[in-house]
């Protein structure tokens, strides 16, 4: 038997106090100028018994945008915002790292500055999926993007850094890079959303290129065992994703392990494995976090679908070293308790999942001792 969920591991440079992570999740409640407001103080604080925190996706540009409600990750009044939280939650004990995002060409037409398309790889249109979550105005479809040019994909990885230097000032403890679900990073990678001829193109190393260099900028300014990547492995999201998606996911993480990460995220949704699922995506039957494992050597967190029960069988069988909960720890903010006691959980209110004002449905969940 593997280590137990309530035993702590080491993430890099960041110590956990047990392996039970909040994944990121993206409540879309964002204050003025895409800010950490009073109640997203309360709301992380509240789930600060998790062994790790990853932050909802914080867009490194005004581009980044999937919809409305979403955090920034660009100007020094969000990272100020940023900053209460953090300690909130390290008053409490906990840790908690910043997820770095940018949307590519799923970002909202509707929201990008001056009436500009949404920015990507290549000028290749995602299909009829929309985003994730809708904003006020309801579901928007994808907009025909602009490919950008090589000098400003130079310029986003030197956005990722400043972003991770902010977020370290801000006080977290660490950088996600959210290279997953059909986002940009996951159009760069994917031969079906990236037809570049530049150097961030073409080979799968050339692909991989534009991953490669924000963690290696990031590391020259902070350190690489304060960074994690999150990867949706094999998935195929909107229209992203690989030819041959099982063999790129192979090369990548094994390009990965070299890298000297916090850890590596893996994002796996399969068949059967979640109630409601996002538009726009291609299930498999069958989980590549196992094998991919045997490519990796640092600490792997696993994600979508897991159960207190499924959670520990992944340890115990040596394929995951810490397991990242969603929707349990949207309804439960005391989840790393409740698995130790068996105790009921609080049933999720999914129509507030996404944006909202006010408490609920966001800081209004009791925990045990209410």
């Amino acid at each position: 038997m593997g280590s137990s969920l309530f035993d702590p591991v080491l993430l890099g440079a960041i110590e956990a106090p047990n392996r039970i992570i909040m994944a990121p999740l993206n409540r879309m409640r964002a204050g003025p100028g895409r800010a950490p407001n009073e109640l997203t103080v309360r709301y992380y604080s509240q789930r600060a018994s998790a062994g790790l925190i990853i932050s909802e996706a914080c867009a490194v540009s005004e581009f980044g945008y999937n919809a409305e409600g979403m955090m920034g990750a660009y100007a020094p009044a969000q990272f100020d915002a940023w900053r209460a939280v953090t300690k909130a939650v390290h008053a409490k004990g906990g840790r908690i790292v910043m997820q770095l995002h940018h949307s590519g060409r799923i970002a909202q037409a509707s929201m990008m500055p001056g009436g500009q398309p949404p920015v990507a790889p290549s000028e290749l249109q995602p299909g009829e999926s929309p985003p994730h979550a809708p904003g006020p105005s309801g579901w928007e479809l994808a907009t025909p993007p602009r490919a950008l040019d090589t000098a400003e994909v130079e310029a986003l990885v030197a956005s990722y850094a400043a972003a991770a230097v902010a977020a370290r000032e801000a006080g977290f403890d660490g950088v996600e890079i959210m290279a997953a679900n059909g986002y940009l990073m996951d159009q760069f990678l994917g031969s079906r959303s990236n037809r570049r001829t530049d150097r961030y193109g073409g080979s799968a190393a050339n692909r991989r290129r534009f991953l490669l260099e924000i963690i290696e900028a990031i590391a020259a300014q902070w350190s690489a065992d304060r960074i994690g990547v999150k990867l949706s492995p094999g998935g195929r999201f909107h229209g992203a994703g690989d030819e041959d998606p099982v063999k790129a996911a192979q090369g990548l993480v094994a390009e990965l392990d070299g890298a000297g990460l916090a850890y590596l995220h893996l994002a796996e949704v399969l068949a059967g494995s979640l109630p409601a699922l996002p538009p726009g995506l291609e299930l498999r039957e069958r989980r590549l976090a196992p094998e991919l494992r045997r490519l990796f050597r640092g600490p792997v967190i696993v994600n979508a679908g897991f159960d207190g029960q499924s959670a520990q069988a992944a340890l115990d069988e040596g394929w995951a070293d810490a397991v990242a909960f969603g929707a349990l720890f949207i309804a439960n903010p005391d989840l790393p308790e409740r698995l130790r006691r068996g105790a009921a959980f609080n049933p999720p209110d999914h129509a507030t999942f996404h944006g909202g004002q006010g408490e609920a449905g966001y800081v209004d969940y009791p925990a045990l001792d209410d």
